[in-house]
């Protein structure tokens, strides 16, 4: 990768002393230009101050775009609607580890290499057996993933081209199967191993619903929806867990320890637990016929009462992943004919929220942990499941984020600078005189 050039500069005084010193203005091939501040302390002596890092860019990158004004999403450049209705997820995820999308033969053999790799170590199936029953499946695929290192240290050299490709390769291939197996584990059901036979979404479905005791048929309908989902959740830029499995790579640790990283803020609410508060939040409706009350809640600005699952952080206009996984949700509630309060209350949620002049004005659209969140639920899987789905989605993004790092010879350790608030130096008193 290639550090951008830039004819342009940006001129800055310094009020207090009067020096003034200029920084190179870089442009990308999309998005604002960025001001390149590396020798602002060495020219000025200050340090920037950014919260949240929601003004500052920590990198260059060739991976995944965002319009939050616009509402747009590209994936190597191409939009996600796009990807969305013609393509799979085993397309999305060589397109987003080798830049292109595969010609056939490519594709074949892509699709082979991540099949026959879906298989774990089989002392893996132990070290389960060290959780809690009623662990929160999260907590076991964060720490499994972690530990896959100990079990595959021999693609762990990050400098080898060679072991990053079968490191990629088994991460994407064996999070379905650890998360299957997370939950197989919570329902107190034996393991199901993964089928040749079968494309990834239908595998992992199989593996988290098959018994011993019977045959177990994938319905296409949900599969294709579970790829869908698969989809949209593959990478979404310098998100907070893409951010942190840089952060680990920086400091040249293994890929599976960097992705364990990024499974760890997944977890959190704000992130990739999301579509599990929505969940929750329809949950305490209960009633499709409560929905009316609860919204006059939610527009009290004195009650704490919150709802998840509308508007976005980044997306100022419209979420274009949701307006994708709209159509497929009402498919699948449709194909499956679910009878559930929950499923009729967030039915009446969406209509309120797309008609009331409150969430128009203010654009809190559904977004696309509303509608995830209510199609997994119509599958089967339990809300405790969520967040291991969107980890298992988002692995390839991880790992093409992982890898640009790895080869990019501008990155360095991540150390962010802090304003320190805390006492000066002061001298330690003995307890006795304290």
């Amino acid at each position: 990768m290639t550090e951008p050039k830039s004819n342009e500069n940006v001129t800055v005084v310094d009020n207090t002393t009067g020096k003034q010193t200029t920084f190179p203005l870089l442009s990308g091939t999309a998005g604002a230009k960025v001001i390149d501040i590396r020798n602002l302390y060495k020219d000025l002596g200050y340090f920037t101050f950014d919260p949240g890092y929601t003004a500052t860019g920590s990198c260059q990158s060739a991976i995944t775009y965002i319009d939050g004004d616009e509402g747009i999403l590209l994936y190597r450049g191409y939009p996600i609607e796009q990807l969305a209705e013609k393509s799979d997820f085993m397309e999305v995820c060589h397109l987003l580890l080798f830049g292109e999308l595969p010609d056939k033969k490519q594709k074949d053999q892509f699709v082979w290499d991540i099949t026959h790799h879906t298989m774990v170590h089989d002392q893996i199936s132990n070290f389960f057996r060290g959780f809690r029953r009623d662990a929160h499946p999260m907590a076991v695929v964060c720490g499994v993933v972690g530990a896959l290192s100990a079990f595959y240290h021999d693609s762990t050299d990050i400098n080898d081209p060679w072991h990053r490709k079968v490191a990629s390769y088994r991460l994407i291939a064996k999070m379905p199967t650890i998360a299957a197996m997370a939950y197989k584990y919570s329902v107190g059901q034996p393991f199901v191993y993964p089928s040749n036979t079968l494309d990834y979404a239908a595998n992992f479905l199989r593996m988290c619903f098959a018994v011993p005791a019977e045959e177990y048929e994938v319905n296409p309908i949900v599969a294709k929806a579970l790829d869908l989902i698969f989809i949209l959740h593959a990478d979404h830029e310098q998100n907070a867990s893409a951010s942190t499995v840089r952060l680990a790579g920086s400091t040249g640790a293994n890929p599976f320890a960097c992705i364990a990283a990024g499974c760890a803020a997944l977890w959190g609410p704000s992130h990739g637990g999301a579509n599990e508060e929505v969940l929750k939040m329809l949950n305490q409706i209960g009633d499709k016929n409560k929905v009316g009350d609860w919204v006059k809640k939610a527009k009290d600005p004195d009650d704490p009462f919150r709802l998840f699952g509308f508007g976005h952080r980044v997306y100022k206009n419209h979420d274009p992943r949701a307006n994708v996984i709209r159509k497929a949700a009402h498919q699948v509630l449709n194909e499956l004919g679910v009878n559930d309060p929950l499923l009729e209350v967030a039915i009446e949620l969406e209509k309120i929220a797309l008609e009331d002049e409150y969430f128009v004005k203010r654009r809190l659209y559904p977004n696309v942990d509303f509608y995830s969140g209510i199609m997994l639920k119509a599958m089967g899987f339990p809300t405790s499941m969520f967040t291991a789905l969107f980890a298992v989605g988002r692995t390839v993004g991880w790992i093409a984020q992982w890898n640009e790092l790895i080869e990019d010879p501008s990155q360095k350790i991540n150390r962010p600078r802090q304003l320190y608030t805390g006492p000066t130096s002061r001298d330690y008193i003995p307890v006795d005189k304290r």
